[in-house]
């Protein structure tokens, strides 16, 4: 172990260009809040060897605390520096993208806002496979605690004492620690001085109260992010409130809209094994690329998950459904979670298309979404179907924004229907979009395997899909992506007429 300070990790503000903040969401706390995740040295420097460093004690304590007005040098960011495997990102209250590992977490906070706080981080979708406990009584209380027990993995403790009585107190925490084990501050003094001699005791982060939960989450994520995992994509999650009411049609124009419009890299995973109409929709031929990965999730890799899709276009890839009554699919919750988890790594955005069936895995796969699309047609049972499940949605996510819904169908002729503002009011969500119902333009186009955009570019329904593309991956259509281009989109290899395909046998 060395007494040589680390080195302080910088700030990469240019990292936060390709995100849109969206303030109705998220109130973005100032500067001095969180200082930047150190590098993880911990389980060298936070051993009870040569934790004693009387000359830089004597040098903190010989100055004043450094306010963040009047500070030197620059005040620690307001939010960790954004390595690209932990995918932070800004935009409301989903816009902490991490993924967690199974580790135990204790807290020792001395705050009632503080315990507050890691209650509901504790409680967040993303802290799933984490087991957290939450105690009172600060940094002496951890060390009392942990006399007579093992360390987790990771430590939150919280202090508000003067710096250089925190510093004794790490000191005595590093007495009890086991090697490994990580430790996180919440401190009340924004001191740059006080937090590079923290970082130089192996401490692995250092917050500055009051803390928020999406804070302690991503503060998790970033100490246990996978350096070898070069992101974690964003998963959407497109849900019909009841049959028919065409969640698989705006899941797979929407992502077709995101790849070929908007220009990013998105897969689309088919979850609906029995009736899933991706193979379809895009002119493919049925694969067992779901069922296939389901089958064996703990075998999943790179190269697998490569061989298991269909590529449709350069940045669109496919996940398709058998589509098949021979199996009953009696799968698991946790095959579907470590399917999707396994996915997000292959690309920024992940389409989510859901049956419209209720079980444990179909709550856990709502619940566990970046975002949930509930789609809906104006009527009765819609309107039930839809508020049961967005109640569900409000209450397992309550750190996240509420699901977005999407009126589809819209102007059936002959039809009654809930007019939209209605119908948003009673769920307490208003419509982000309505797509008007044009059954000549739907039915060509999935007649003869194709996109909205591509085979009715200039349609009302395809400028709905590509204003919903922008929504729920937060990008603009850059200029160039205009639909007057009419860009066709390029034939599946081997593919002919789709109702011919549809019925021939594969050898």
């Amino acid at each position: 172990m060395t007494s040589a300070p680390k080195p302080f990790p910088t700030q990469d503000f240019d990292a936060l260009d390709g995100f849109d903040l969206d303030d109705d969401f998220m109130d973005l706390h100032p500067a001095p809040n969180v200082a930047p995740a150190a590098l993880d040295r911990a389980a060298d420097a936070f051993d009870p060897v040569g934790r004693m460093r009387d000359e830089t004690e004597t040098a903190i304590r010989s100055q004043p605390p450094v306010s963040a007005p009047a500070a030197a040098e620059p005040v620690v960011a307001a939010l960790p520096a954004l390595e690209p495997s932990t995918a932070l990102t800004l935009g409301g209250p989903a816009s902490v993208e991490v993924s967690i590992p199974r580790i135990g977490v204790h807290i020792f906070a001395e705050r009632q806002d503080t315990a507050a706080a890691a209650e509901r981080a504790g409680q967040d979708r993303r802290m799933a496979r984490a087991t957290t406990q939450i105690r009172l009584g600060g940094v002496q209380a951890a060390i009392e605690a942990y006399q007579a027990e093992p360390t987790p993995p990771l430590i939150i403790v919280e202090s508000l004492k003067a710096p250089q009585d925190l510093l004794a107190e790490i000191d005595q925490l590093a007495q009890v620690c086991d090697a490994g084990t990580k430790v996180v501050i919440i401190g009340a003094t924004n001191d740059i001085l006080l937090f590079r001699e923290l970082m130089r005791r192996g401490v692995s982060e250092y917050l500055v109260a009051p803390v928020q939960p999406l804070q302690l989450i991503a503060a998790i994520g970033g100490l246990f992010a996978d350096p070898a995992q070069p992101f974690v994509g964003r998963t959407i999650a497109f849900v019909g409130a009841r049959g028919g009411a065409g969640a698989s049609a705006v899941a797979h124009n929407t992502a077709y809209a995101m790849s070929e419009r908007i220009g990013v890299n998105t897969v689309i995973v088919d979850y609906d094994l029995p009736f899933g109409t991706a193979g379809l929709d895009f002119n493919q031929d049925p694969l067992n690329g779901v069922a296939d990965a389901l089958s064996q999730p703990d075998r999943l890799d790179a190269t697998l998950l490569d061989r298991m899709m269909v590529r449709c276009t350069d940045k669109l890839s496919l996940f398709a459904a058998p589509a098949t009554l021979e199996t009953d699919w009696d799968i698991g919750a946790e095959a579907f979670e470590e399917v999707t988890t396994r996915i997000r790594a292959t690309a920024p955005f992940v389409v989510l298309d859901l049956p419209h069936l209720w079980s444990g895995w179909m709550r856990r796969a709502l619940i566990a979404a970046d975002e949930v699309v509930v789609v809906a047609t104006p009527d009765l049972a819609s309107l039930r179907n839809a508020k049961n499940m967005i109640d569900l949605i409000k209450q397992g996510r309550p750190n996240d924004a509420p699901p977005r819904l999407v009126l589809n169908q819209v102007g059936m002729p002959g039809r009654p229907e809930i007019p939209a503002k209605d119908f948003g009011a009673a769920l307490g969500v208003h419509p982000s979009l309505s797509i008007p119902f044009d059954a000549k333009v739907f039915g060509a186009a999935a007649n003869n395997g194709q996109m909205i955009v591509d085979a009715a570019a200039r349609t009302k329904a395809a400028e709905a899909f590509e204003t919903l593309a922008q929504i729920v991956s937060r990008r603009e259509l850059p200029a160039a992506s205009a639909r007057a281009t009419g860009r066709p989109r390029p034939a599946a290899k081997g593919s002919g007429s789709l109702l011919g395909s549809l019925f021939s046998k594969k050898s």
